[in-house]
């Protein structure tokens, strides 16, 4: 009885470590490669300390629920060039140790905010070359460890800067190839990336579409007077960037204590006063006209204590008009109290003049008279 018992156990220990046979399996590595084998689904069989699977280049159309049960280890997966256009919002559930997911060259239009909830080790994802219209605002959370991400070459319009602020170790963003509206809602992202690379982050470009006037600019070289309809949008979010970056300061030299690095207490900002307000600042030309634009070939953020200095600039100047509007207005009411008085005092006068008048009437009338009787 026990050498059956034996044997049925033997007997079942190749079937539940099987390679799928569209694939090849490296048991030392634990990877599985199925790239290229025309699959329509996602192999079965797999092995349960499966590390990485590969299966890209094939026709896959939809990941189910739970469809990676069977490797609860893996690692790396990459589902690029397929034909996916459908996601289950539960078709990640269990991969608590995925690091790396491509998904690029399909066809995904959306993706739900609960599709890498359970995920919190991703640090790799690469959504480049499908249909997306937007990240979910609520999707954040799930990519706060993302170290890249690729979005180039989708339908993005626009793109919620909350799912952007969420992702603080970002190191490498793609956003090329899509339509931006560079309009006011766009202001966000423009003043994100500047925050972005100043603290060493990489991003390719952001090319808009609309309006007419910025087609084919690089909203990062646009100048911010271009936004002339969005300037107290662009203050909001420039001194909450001097209090973001001011607070980072502070926690920096908390952390790091007297051994810091002096650079790393050095703060800078982005260029938002110098390069909308100026005259030709961030790569426009001085008159302000869209043709006369020119596009500038380095970012080059500014020191805080100048963009502090610009802004005192402006209120002294502010102040200033502010002064004249009231010193004319002063003059006005004091020369309309001069005006009154003056016309006061002449119909005075002519009321004078006329009641004298009446009295050499009455003179005049009188002494014929007493000459008559006389």
């Amino acid at each position: 009885m026990r050498v059956v018992l034996v044997f049925a156990l033997l007997s079942s220990l190749p079937l539940s470590h099987a390679c799928p046979k569209e694939c090849s399996c490296n048991s030392n590595t634990k990877v599985v490669d199925c790239r290229g084998r025309a699959l329509y689904d996602i192999p079965r069989r797999l092995h349960s300390d499966t590390q990485e699977l590969y299966l890209q280049d094939n026709r896959i159309r939809g990941l189910g629920s739970v469809a990676f049960k069977e490797i609860p280890l893996v690692r790396i997966l990459d589902l690029s060039n397929n034909s996916i256009t459908a996601i289950s919002p539960t078709a990640l559930l269990g991969l608590r140790t995925l690091q790396r997911l491509s998904l690029a060259y399909n066809s995904i239009r959306e993706l739900d905010k609960r599709l890498l909830g359970p995920i919190r080790s991703l640090s790799h994802l690469d959504l480049s070359h499908n249909s997306l219209w937007g990240l979910p605002g609520a999707m954040g959370d799930s990519l706060k460890n993302l170290s890249y991400l690729g979005l180039a070459n989708n339908r993005l319009a626009r793109l919620d800067r909350s799912v952007l602020d969420a992702m603080t170790h970002l190191d490498s963003l793609t956003l090329r190839g899509n339509p931006w509206r560079c309009d006011c809602q766009l202001i966000g992202l423009k003043l994100w990336l500047e925050t972005y690379l100043f603290k060493g982050g990489v991003v390719d470009e952001v090319l808009c579409i609309q309006p007419e006037e910025m087609k084919d600019k690089d909203l990062q070289k646009i100048p911010y007077q271009l936004f002339h309809a969005c300037m107290t949008t662009s203050y909001h979010y420039l001194f909450a960037n001097i209090h973001h970056l001011e607070s980072e300061k502070l926690l920096r030299g908390h952390t790091h204590g007297n051994h810091a690095h002096p650079s790393s207490h050095s703060l800078h900002v982005p260029m938002v006063i110098g390069e909308g307000f100026g005259g030709g600042g961030g790569g426009g030309g001085g008159g302000g006209g869209i043709a006369e634009c020119e596009t500038k070939q380095k970012h080059r953020p500014v020191n805080l204590r100048h963009a502090i200095a610009t802004v005192i600039i402006t209120g002294v100047v502010c102040g200033i008009v502010c002064l004249m509007m009231l010193a004319a207005a002063v003059y006005g009411c004091a020369y309309a109290a001069i005006m009154a008085k003056y016309q006061r005092e002449l119909k005075k006068n002519e009321e004078l003049a006329t009641a004298q008048g009446a009295d050499h009437a009455t003179v005049d009338e009188k002494e014929p008279l007493e000459n008559a009787i006389a």
